[in-house]
């Protein structure tokens, strides 16, 4: 088949919800987080709220736990299985952490169908405080530069970059289903190129901006707005994708679990057509 690479962003993508907020609700630490949320970026202010919960007692085992009652709708784990099956190459890129990610995908029996999780890393320092560290200061020794809406911890539209660059792109031409929701979800779907497919999740930020940048988005365009009707959208592109490059075989096996679809994306209304283990710090 077509070499696809389906890259999905986490929060309020794969699951149901924000997990930082999640935890946050669940130690009862939300008023103290949108009070720091004031005055430093979202990433240093979960940082500064997981030492708070350290100090008030709560425990790495007590997350775990509050971790595995993250809603993750059944079609969902459905879609995730059934793009694994027919090739494709599974990737999340999340502003999330690493623990949380992990924590809640072995939960749900995932954690194996994604080849790569980029995301924020995490650390148990020497007071035994659990830590959630920047991405970008781990991964590179610059400031990302970005001037769109990303935060300084993170710049999807780079990884993207660097995805698209990487050995596993020199094997043949792959194509890109990138899958989010939020601000920062906005700069990839502008890398995505002709040929690539960006799935905003509708009514959500990063959808909202795409409707005001419809000029500026080579990928095709296709939205969704619940487990229910992702799963026959995401199977229709990598039908699309296989009819297109020729597969047969593979876009017929698809064919007969789902109905394909044209590109469509409605703004405004108006239609629109083409447990595991912190380390140590």
């Amino acid at each position: 088949m077509a070499g696809i690479v389906v890259v999905f962003d986490f929060d309020h993508t794969i699951i149901d919800c924000d997990s930082d907020d999640w935890v946050f609700d669940q130690f009862g630490v939300t008023k103290l987080f949108n009070q720091l949320l004031s005055t430093m970026s979202w990433n240093t202010s979960v940082d500064m709220v997981m030492k708070e919960i350290h100090s008030q007692g709560g425990t790495v085992e007590e997350m775990v736990e509050g971790l595995k009652r993250v809603p993750l709708h059944p079609q969902m784990i459905t879609a995730i299985k059934s793009a694994h099956s027919l090739g494709c190459d599974l990737r999340i890129v999340s502003d999330a952490n690493v623990f949380f990610i992990e924590t809640i995908l072995k939960h749900y029996d995932l954690l194996e169908y994604f080849s790569e999780i980029i995301t924020n890393p995490n650390c148990v320092d020497e007071q035994g405080r659990f830590r959630v560290l920047s991405y970008n200061d781990f991964a590179f020794s610059d400031p990302h530069m970005c001037s769109l809406a990303c935060p300084p911890n993170m710049c999807k539209g780079k990884i993207i970059e660097r995805m698209r660059d990487s050995l596993a792109f020199d094997e043949g031409k792959k194509q890109i289903i990138y899958i989010g929701d939020g601000k920062g979800d906005f700069c990839p779907s502008l890398k995505m190129r002709q040929g690539d497919y960006v799935m905003p999740r509708k009514n959500y930020p990063v959808w909202k901006l795409i409707c005001n940048s419809l000029p500026h988005i080579k990928a095709e365009i296709h939205e969704w707005s619940s487990g229910d009707d992702f799963i026959g959208k995401l199977l229709d592109l990598i039908n699309k994708i296989n009819v297109i490059s020729g597969d047969e075989e593979m876009a017929n096996h698809i064919a007969a679990k789902s109905v394909l679809q044209s590109p469509i994306v409605t703004c405004n209304h108006q239609v629109v057509l083409p447990h595991p283990q912190a380390l140590p710090c």
